[in-house]
């Protein structure tokens, strides 16, 4: 059964908390993704496409373009960890339906998602690479505290945790950062020498 299942990491024989991402068949852009938490597994894939926006597992919802810019670094992240350990890559559905995810991927997607869901596009790619930067734990974390106060869709959207992650991910510019620190630094390193 397993192996019928489109996803990252979650495996029903061992675990029963997971994540979906549910894609809609239709590509138009104005489409929404949804992603819902499960505590359970029922024998299988969950029916998630009428999920009521009030739904306490209901994370985000989030524009199918904004998941677009995300996905392809999300799924060579998750996968290039997956490869690793020796267990088999996942993909996002081509053509709607619903990816799971492991609870510990599906963290680490949400707190991506909730940083981008009211940022401008052009900040998203900020967000990737600063996500990136983040180790696992860290990304953990993070989700943990941003779900405890504001992890509902629509109830927790654009508030405490959840800007605050908006802007530590949008806006903070790690590279430029480093670049500069390490410009700092090397002279400095080496100026006793000239």
């Amino acid at each position: 059964m397993t192996a019928k299942l489109t996803g990252f990491g979650f495996d029903p024989a061992r675990q029963s908390h997971f994540f979906a991402v549910v894609v809609p068949a239709s590509t138009k852009d104005e489409s929404t993704i949804k992603v819902i938490e499960h505590f359970e597994w029922k024998g299988e894939v969950p029916d998630d496409s009428q999920v009521p926006y009030d739904c306490r597992d209901l994370k985000v919802i989030i524009r199918r373009e904004y998941f677009k810019e995300i996905a392809d670094a999300v799924k060579a992240e998750f996968n290039r960890r997956l490869t690793a350990h020796g267990l088999p890559t996942g993909r996002w559905p081509a053509r709607g339906g619903t990816a799971l995810l492991s609870a510990s991927f599906g963290k680490e997607l949400l707190l991506l998602l909730w940083a981008i869901e009211d940022a401008p596009v052009n900040d998203i790619q900020n967000a990737v690479h600063n996500w990136l930067g983040l180790a696992p734990e860290e990304r953990w974390w993070l989700y943990t505290m941003t779900n405890a106060a504001t992890g509902q869709a629509l109830a927790g959207r654009n508030r405490g945790w959840r800007k605050a992650v908006r802007f530590a991910l949008c806006e903070n510019p790690v590279s430029d950062m480093i670049i500069r620190k390490r410009k700092d630094i090397l002279p400095s390193l080496f100026s006793d020498f000239e």
